[in-house]
């Protein structure tokens, strides 16, 4: 059994699909990022850094935070999406850490100021509208000769996809890149990748629309973390 921390964020559904695609039964429990449920003592005892996705792998005891470190063990124990060694092996990671150092944080960034920011910042909005599109197109060229990022599907994949998902948000059209048109369809028509998209879904809320909910979320600092580790403390 998992206990998935969980919010229908990119990075909550890639775990949300990891756990579908593997058969892993989990239990789902909802951190609501908009009302400051992230911050809270006993979720920062699984998550440190204050972030979902979290987990706590009840058969072994592990608790684990950030999706990439997720997504290995969740592969370690179900011996799926992750080969086992040598260049197979590195050529998942590698991905897997281009998606969790560069994807994922550039097109989180260009979420930030296409639907968050209050103050329009030109400059901003078109570094990291840039920043995605050249990323689409690292994708775009690494699938020329084959169907997924390290050959076959794994964990490389599965941490991408979610951020690939808001493309017609961010602006883009998937029709100009076709090889990475061809590897997005074949993803989302897995029906495990279907059944973890739908996570949560009745979680969903607009948090574009909350000032609270931003203020919660964006105008955190040293202080805000300081503060609830001393709540832990009590």
């Amino acid at each position: 059994m998992i206990d998935l921390y969980y919010w229908p964020t990119p990075n909550g559904k890639k775990i949300a699909i990891m756990l579908e695609e593997c058969d892993l039964e989990y239990t789902l429990v909802p951190v609501n990022i908009g009302l400051g449920d992230q911050f809270k003592p006993e979720f920062l005892k699984i998550s440190p850094n204050n972030r979902i996705p979290a987990i706590v792998d009840r058969e072994t005891g592990i608790t684990v935070f950030e999706g990439g470190a997720i997504l290995v063990h969740l592969a370690e124990k179900s011996g799926r999406f992750l080969p086992q060694q040598g260049a197979d092996r590195a050529e998942v990671l590698q991905w897997l850490f281009w998606q969790a150092g560069g994807l994922g944080p550039m097109a989180g960034q260009h979420s930030h100021f296409v639907n968050y920011a209050d103050d329009p910042s030109p400059y901003a909005r078109d570094r990291y509208f840039r920043e995605y599109g050249r990323l689409l197109a690292v994708m775009e060229v690494r699938l020329r000769d084959r169907d997924y990022l390290a050959g076959d599907y794994s964990i490389a994949d599965i941490a991408s996809f979610p951020w690939v998902m808001p493309y017609k948000r961010f602006g883009f059209d998937l029709d100009t890149f076709e090889n990475l048109r061809g590897w997005f369809d074949r993803i989302k028509t897995r029906p495990a990748v279907r059944r973890g998209v739908d996570v949560g879904q009745d979680l969903r809320q607009d948090l574009a629309s909350s000032h609270k909910a931003r203020s919660v979320m964006f105008e955190q600092d040293a202080e805000t973390v300081l503060n609830a580790a001393k709540a832990t403390e009590k």
